[in-house]
């Protein structure tokens, strides 16, 4: 499957149409809006400040973005009603599965869902430092490899990078940091020698800049078989070609692969007219905000992608409606990834007599439940 059959395509005379039906709401933001996002400096942190410029010159609301170094301390404020949204990664598909960090006692899977995403000429890829000499990613084998305690999204792409080339963390020596801002630094300064990130991540200039350099290998789509190993451990992985990043051009493209990022997310419960109204600021402000950043072209609506992993909230589906984006397919496809998700929480409330089972017992009895749970109803655990 490649990209473009993942994102919908939509007339471009609806691209920023808010006539729709005669009964849209107007936007009705609170003064102040919090999000969670990766550290300062990435790209998911700088789009969301950009965004939040935009919004302050429409609307006068003061988007506040709280910087979470991993899948956990960005999750955690969104759950405790600090954030009301969070532009996140691939660790919202972990958080909706309850799977790696969330398998935990104190989480399980999470009623997240969908707002608004972006999918530039980025691709999310293993950046190596130039000097290591990793030409290809078979040649990644013997070499530091570092991942973020606390991010199975990150730590999960260095994998499915990885099983691309028929290697495992075992072929590898593995550095562990407590942030994304820290790998990268751990890259500079010479700690290790391949990293996940976006294409366009602040820190990857760093590195470019540094005497080390930096390399993205291909993950080559002419690679069936590793493609095959790719979408098992990261089945929300597509095909992707970038002409956007540090180092990459369209004279230097970089063949590899990409997911929606960021991916604007909040809780299945969180305000209707809260969720509609951001939803409808962000796409309607868009002309104000895409020259702020090259990666901000991504959150234009023939980018966006309505059918994904993680289900849309029902509020934000009314707006795509109104402006005839979504179809009874996209209609169809959510409603099974919120079975999904009821699936999932019944099985996860049946784990409440579990509760004295040590930590890593109860995170194999639950991935065992959990895994009979949704294929008695013939959907497929991908992890078990």
């Amino acid at each position: 499957m490649n990209y473009k059959t993942m994102v919908i395509s939509v007339a471009s005379a609806l691209a920023f149409s808010v006539a729709g039906a005669a009964t849209a709401a107007e936007v009705k933001l609170p003064g102040t809006i919090a999000w969670s996002a990766y550290n300062t400096g990435t790209t998911g942190y700088n789009q969301s400040v950009a965004i939040g410029k935009a919004l302050k010159d429409k609307y006068g609301v003061n988007l506040r973005v709280v910087p979470g170094k991993n899948d956990i301390s960005r999750m955690s404020p969104l759950r405790n009603d600090k954030v009301q949204f969070i532009a996140n990664g691939g660790g919202t598909y972990f958080a909706s599965e309850g799977v790696f960090n969330f398998a935990a006692k104190s989480w399980g899977p999470q009623k997240v869902r969908l707002v608004i995403s972006a999918t530039s000429d980025a691709n999310i890829a293993l950046g190596t430092a130039a000097d290591a000499g990793i030409k290809k990613m078979s040649d990644i084998k013997g070499k530091r490899v570092g991942i973020v305690r606390g991010s199975p999204a990150l730590t999960i792409g260095a994998e499915a990078a990885l099983a691309f080339a028929g290697l495992t963390f075992d072929d590898v020596e593995v550095i562990e940091f407590g942030g994304y801002g820290a790998m990268w630094k751990g890259m500079v300064n010479g700690q290790v020698d391949a990293a996940i990130a976006s294409t366009v991540s602040g820190p990857t200039k760093k590195l470019q800049a540094s005497p080390r350099g930096i390399h993205w290998p291909d993950w080559t789509h002419s690679d069936n078989a590793g493609w095959e190993r790719i979408k098992k451990v990261a089945p929300y992985y597509v095909k992707h070609t970038a002409t956007l990043g540090t180092g990459i051009s369209k004279d230097k493209p970089h063949e590899g692969g990409a997911y929606p990022y960021p991916l604007l997310i909040t809780r299945d419960n969180q305000k209707d007219d809260l969720v509609y109204s951001m939803v409808k600021a962000i796409h309607t402000e868009y002309p104000n905000y895409k020259d702020a950043l090259p990666a901000m072209s991504g959150w234009h609506l023939d980018r966006q992608t309505f059918k994904w992993a993680v289900p849309y909230h029902e509020a934000a589906v009314k707006y795509w409606k109104e402006i005839g984006a979504w179809t009874d397919d996209m209609e169809q496809h959510n409603k099974a990834l919120i079975d999904r998700q009821n699936v999932l929480g019944e099985a996860w409330n049946s784990m409440s007599s579990k509760q004295d089972l040590s930590d890593e017992d109860f995170k194999k009895e639950w991935m065992k439940v959990r895994a009979a749970a949704l294929e008695a109803k013939g959907m497929n655990p991908v992890w078990k």
